[in-house]
């Protein structure tokens, strides 16, 4: 006799289709919502590895900014000295030219010629005196102008003035000191 099943197999075959299906579908799920998840960790350590990279990178900037504004204070502290070794080199330079302008007015005075003052402003020196008569003023104006250290008289003023029975002239006379850098310029030019 020929073996009939009765049984229903189509019905069996289409629940264990659908339980497969059902666990196929789950299964599908969990691995879809851990890819998600994995995803997610992924994307926030990588964000968090960012934001420690930013801070640090912040913290570096902030630490050369603070260097960068130490050297620029030193960067001003040093063109300050290197200003005042200037200022004391053009000192040192003219500290004999004082003594040059003493002496070589002490020795181109003519006799009877009198200084009453003396004012200077850079080279230039205004000489202000009492002469026995304006010819000697002429005179001190060509000994200045003869003189290595003194050049370019210039007269401003010559007054004649009665002082009991005898004349004087009152005298304000420019003249320029010749500085040892001009001497050096002019020799190095010839």
């Amino acid at each position: 006799m020929p073996n009939i099943n009765l049984l229903p197999w189509r019905e069996a075959e289409r629940k264990k289709r659908q339980r497969d299906f059902g666990v196929a579908m789950a299964g599908s799920v969990v691995a879809a919502v851990a890819v998600v998840i994995a995803t997610i960790f992924a994307y926030s350590q990588m964000i968090s590895n960012q934001v420690e990279r930013n801070e640090r990178l912040t913290t570096e900037i902030a630490e050369l900014q603070k260097s960068i504004e130490e050297i620029d204070g030193l960067e001003r502290q040093k063109e300050r000295l290197l200003a005042r070794m200037e200022i004391i080199e053009q000192l040192q330079k003219s500290r004999p030219e004082i003594v040059h302008l003493f002496d070589e007015l002490a020795r181109q005075l003519p006799e009877g010629v009198y200084l009453t003052g003396m004012k200077q402003t850079g080279s230039r020196v205004e000489i202000r005196g009492v002469a026995q008569s304006s010819t000697r003023v002429s005179a001190l104006m060509r000994q200045v102008d003869a003189s290595s250290w003194l050049t370019d008289p210039e007269v401003e003023r010559v007054e004649t003035t009665q002082a009991g029975n005898s004349r004087q002239s009152q005298f304000v006379v420019y003249i320029k000191q010749v500085r040892s850098s001009d001497e050096d310029f002019e020799e190095d030019g010839e």
